[in-house]
């Protein structure tokens, strides 16, 4: 599976200090999924946090952002 990011995903990211890999393991192992239109929500515990990460699927995924919760 082919994940993108967004550039303000990206950016997020780096400002955050979210790991790339806490992205994809959020994707592909969430606790927690909605959709809500086209987008989907997915959560993840991560070191004592909850990640959320908010994508579309297109031709790839593409993660249009994500944050702690």
């Amino acid at each position: 599976m082919r994940i993108e990011l967004s550039y303000h995903a990206y950016r997020r990211m780096r400002r955050r200090k979210i790991h790339l890999e806490w992205v994809k393991e959020t994707i592909r192992w969430p606790h927690s999924t909605r959709k809500i239109g086209h987008k989907y929500y997915v959560t993840r515990k991560i070191n004592g946090h909850t990640l959320r990460v908010v994508y579309v699927k297109e031709k790839h995924l593409k993660v249009v952002t994500l944050y702690f919760k």
